[in-house]
């Protein structure tokens, strides 16, 4: 009973660690709302007053927005956080937050059904608890942590099932509402499915014919509507746009290898027209193949695990990777020792080791399959569950391995500093470095800007909001809020002196002075009643530092500014 005590308590001071670690200052790291944070949000909050998304669509399947369509389920989750706090930081990331802090407990109970060690269990919650990559990802709107948290959550009822068939409804369930929460897992999800028939085929034909029919059924109501989506609706037209296969850039890519070896061969007499070689040699399947074997293996290269991480500022802090570097001894220890081993799981072990193989193996296939999956870390994080196990077995098994207790208190000490080494580097850069340099990949000044236009609308009859940096439609909606009842309805178009025809709403435009006029010729044209917020790319001087070189004609109401001090937007209004 006083190691059952014990243990709980661990447990408890793990998931304590890891609430810290993704609710501590939600609002202020990272340091503003992006562009798929507030779509989450104004969606949820559309769906909160008046039943349908920003488009005017009826609680729909798959929710349409300015560049794709995206998967319900983290958006309907935000709703109950939006109703509370608004479309805010707290609003649209707490979901994510909490789902980050049930997958760690729900690692621990896997990790127990699979090896019935409490330590392996702990360890693995643990470290899953310190992650940079559940970290980074738990502090912001991704829908990824609700996926892990339920494709944990299904393999451990599945487990649990074997011996108690009345959870694997609870599997089915939790399994079948993966695919809803983000592409991967619309392949994942049905691959892990065919996987766990087959590897435990001969206990499920044991089961109570009614433990398998409510399955059946649960899955024909998740999984039917899910298969019109992706073959009819905007499942489909997602994949379209990010898939190797669908990636217009081929064509060209095959036509330029087919010339430049027919150049090559022309100057060697050897004819212009291509040749069965070359058509062998640049065809799409070559090129497909090659594209996604790079990815494939990009996904477990060490620059991207341990080194770098994710090229993007929103999916990693920079120059760290997703894993600590420290990791990458364990978990090569790990996959030796793994697959060596015998589990505690008896008769088990070898169905559990393929589970784990199946899920390291097969969990970065769907990103291969996409432009630049290599070394995304949203679209990889399917792999991080079995990693961090494979992790915590090496190290736990090392720590197994030395039987001198003295010896052994100095190898986890040891390894505790390096852990704590490794944590407060990476949560320096995270806090004090971090929110500097990815200001601008998070879209910071939008939010201060808009509170800006709420503050003069009243002065102005048409206030031009520009498109230089991004489509300002979702920053307008979100921060204002803007009544989704009007919103739903679309833009209008109108006439604005100095920007010509714009789409707007209200007295709100947006579009870019015209070129043939300019910022320098802007106040020759430009009306009295017209508020424009430029960003820095359109005004080359920092107004900031340099007051005096505002466009002629034009006056300066305010700046709005970058965390750094940098400037984002100017308010400019005719003199």
């Amino acid at each position: 009973m006083s190691s059952f005590v014990q243990s709980r308590k661990l447990l408890i001071v793990i998931l304590l660690l890891a609430s810290l670690l993704r609710l501590w200052r939600l609002d202020r790291v990272p340091v503003s709302l992006f562009t798929d944070e507030l779509d989450v949000g104004y969606q949820a909050y559309s769906i909160l007053k008046t039943g349908k998304d920003y488009f005017g669509n009826p609680w729909p399947l798959h929710f349409q927005s300015y560049v794709e369509y995206r998967a319900p389920l983290y958006i309907y989750s935000t709703v109950p956080s939006v109703a509370v706090f608004g479309i805010t930081p707290y609003g649209v990331r707490l979901p994510a937050a909490i789902f980050g802090i049930l997958g760690v407990l729900m690692l621990y109970f896997l990790v127990k059904e699979i090896d019935k060690s409490e330590t392996l269990a702990l360890t693995s919650a643990f470290l899953m608890a310190l992650s940079p990559w559940h970290i980074h990802y738990s502090r912001a709107g991704f829908e990824v942590s609700e996926l892990l948290f339920l494709i944990l959550g299904a393999i451990y009822f599945f487990l649990k099932s074997i011996k108690k068939p009345k959870f694997l409804w609870v599997s089915a369930l939790l399994l079948g509402l993966a695919p809803w929460t983000y592409s991967t897992a619309k392949l994942f999800a049905p691959a892990l499915i065919i996987f766990l028939a087959f590897v435990w085929s001969k206990d499920l034909v044991k089961f109570p014919r009614k433990h398998l029919i409510r399955v059946v059924l649960v899955l024909l109501v998740l999984i039917l509507p899910l298969i019109y989506v992706v073959v009819f609706g905007g499942g489909a037209y997602r994949f379209k746009n990010i898939s190797v296969l669908g990636d217009q850039s081929t064509i060209s890519e095959i036509s330029l290898a087919r010339l430049s070896d027919a150049q090559v061969r022309n100057t060697y007499n050897g004819g212009i027209v291509p040749k069965i070689a070359s058509r062998i040699v640049n065809n799409k399947f070559v090129v497909w193949t090659s594209k996604i074997s790079t990815n494939y293996l990009e996904s477990f290269s060490t620059q991207f695990l341990f080194l770098k991480g994710d090229i993007s500022s929103r999916h990693s802090v920079v120059g760290v990777g997703q894993f600590y570097k420290l990791d990458a001894i364990f978990l090569v220890l790990g996959i030796i020792l793994f697959f060596k081993s015998k589990l505690d799981g008896g008769a088990e072990s070898k169905k559990n080791k393929a589970l784990i193989s199946f899920w390291v193996i097969f969990g970065a296939v769907p990103s291969s399959l996409t432009i630049e999956g290599g070394g995304h870390a949203t679209r990889l994080i399917l792999i991080l569950p079995p990693l961090i196990f494979l992790i915590s077995f090496g190290l736990v098994e090392t720590v197994n391995f030395i039987k001198n207790r003295f010896y052994k208190k100095i190898f986890i000490l040891s390894y505790a500093v390096l852990l704590l080494i490794s944590l407060f580097f990476y949560q320096y850069n995270y806090w004090v470095r971090y929110p500097w340099y990815s200001e601008k990949s998070w879209y910071a000044g939008y939010k201060e800007a808009i509170e800006a236009v709420k503050e003069y609308e009243n002065q102005y009859d048409k206030i031009v909001i520009t498109n230089a940096e991004e489509r300002p439609y979702i920053f307008l909606a979100s921060y204002y809020p803007y009544d989704p009842n009007v919103w739903q309805r679309g833009f209008g178009e109108g006439y604005v002196a100095g920007f010509g025809d714009l789409k707007k709403v209200g007295k709100f435009y947006f579009g870019q002075v015209e070129g043939k006029i300019g910022m320098d010729k802007l106040s020759l044209v430009m009306d009295e009643d017209t508020l424009y917020i430029a960003s820095k790319r359109e005004i080359a001087p920092n107004l900031i530092s340099e007051p005096s070189r505002v466009p002629a004609g034009l006056h300066l109401v305010r700046v709005i500014t970058l965390p750094s001090g940098e400037p984002a937007f100017y308010l400019l209004e005719k003199k």
